[in-house]
């Protein structure tokens, strides 16, 4: 059987696109090649078609595919974040130089590709429902970036 490979199609940008996320990424991540354009419409022949590239183990393909499907919300990627460090890192990086700012940790890059930045302790702090549960809701779904420390004191509140 093959291998599932996520393909992102990108309107002329997906080298640009893959060597970004190769440095937001750093040791995660590697480029591998990629095919050049024959010169059938879009595109012009020699220009990059397809680049291949891993982060995290997760196979991708960059495709210059031209202006006639865009990203939305409806698929995100998600960075699973060991601490506030990391969590720091990704969502600076990704929101910058005209990334967007989003709601309970997502937020678009430059390129439109919609992320969730998330600390490796929201879904325990989460599971089993109830009233912490609730209080780890309210703590975080107001936030942009998310905060470990105060989702964590939210969770430790012992309720009147």
């Amino acid at each position: 059987m093959g291998d599932l490979i996520t393909c992102l199609w990108f309107d002329g940008r997906a080298t640009e696109a893959v060597r970004f996320y190769a440095e937001v990424f750093g040791d995660e991540a590697e480029i591998h090649g990629g095919l050049t354009h024959p010169g059938v419409a879009p595109g012009s022949e020699g220009e990059p078609l397809t680049v291949e590239f891993t982060i995290r183990g997760q196979k991708f393909m960059g495709l210059n595919g031209g202006p006639m499907f865009t990203f939305s919300e409806a698929t995100s990627f998600q960075i699973m974040c060991r601490d506030q460090a990391e969590v720091d890192h990704f969502w600076e990086a990704l929101t910058a130089d005209g990334g967007e700012t989003g709601q309970c940790g997502w937020c678009k890059d430059r390129f439109g590709v919609s992320w969730q930045v998330v600390p490796e302790a929201l879904p325990r702090l989460l599971s089993g429902g109830g009233a912490r549960a609730k209080r780890v809701m309210e703590a975080f779904m107001p936030m942009t970036k998310l905060d470990i420390a105060a989702i964590e004191a939210a969770a430790a509140e012992v309720p009147a």
